[in-house]
């Protein structure tokens, strides 16, 4: 196959992934932002990872919180200590990112990240050149379903590529199912963190780095 255009999805297949003990405290940290000095551990957990409109309502209605206020301080903490990590260099380009450099086709970046963190990590690694497009979420808790699996922000980046035939890289099954319900393929790639996972989705290929997209896209 012959692919023109290829999109990745940033943490976990460009850079390294953020430490959920960094995430989780950021979290906690918006909680004594607002006020609430002492909240629930479970609470801090759901708003962590995996959180949705619904679930941050509830959350936020046993402390008395405004939902978007709430959302909007979480984003930007969790923003923060991103780049926190990344000036420390505990959250780094993975090695194998430069041979991007010579794949000659479009590339974006689709991440479930916050659009500011994308933004920040790309020009702080200095890799903003390889990218003609990149898209995160907005700080909203509307954003939260607009996610992958849902294809909205590939199809924004498919169309800010024109793309014709794409290829999206991740390492989520959301991101292999984010692809099909966009109609193109999909590469899983098996950074450390997934050698042993079990796929319950089906994507176009499997890789194990970067320079293996030389075989498959030309």
């Amino acid at each position: 196959m012959t692919y023109d255009t290829v999109v990745f999805d940033n943490d976990g297949v460009l850079v390294g992934r953020t430490s959920f003990d960094v995430l989780r405290e950021a979290t906690r940290e918006t909680f004594v932002e607002l006020g609430v000095s002492d909240p629930d551990p479970d609470h801090v957990e759901d708003m962590t990872i995996g959180a949705c409109p619904g679930s941050v309502g509830t959350v936020c209605q046993a402390y008395g919180l405004e939902a978007s206020e709430f959302w909007h301080t979480r984003d930007t903490m969790l923003t923060r200590a991103q780049q926190v990590e990344a000036r420390a260099g505990r959250k780094t380009p993975y090695d194998d990112i430069h041979e991007l450099a010579d794949l000659d086709v479009a590339k974006g970046i689709v991440s479930s990240n916050q659009q500011e963190t994308v933004d920040f990590l790309i020009e702080h690694f200095e890799v903003d050149h390889l990218f003609e497009t990149a898209y995160g979420r907005e700080k909203t808790i509307e954003s939260l379903t607009l996610r992958k699996p849902n294809p909205h922000y590939l199809e924004r980046a498919l169309e800010d590529l024109d793309a014709g035939s794409a290829l999206f890289v991740g390492d989520n099954e959301s991101d292999i199912k984010a692809a099909e319900n966009a109609g193109i393929d999909s590469a899983f790639i098996r950074r450390p963190h997934r050698t042993d996972w079990e796929l319950n989705v089906w994507p176009t290929w499997e890789i194990e780095a970067l320079e293996d997209l030389h075989e498959i896209s030309v």
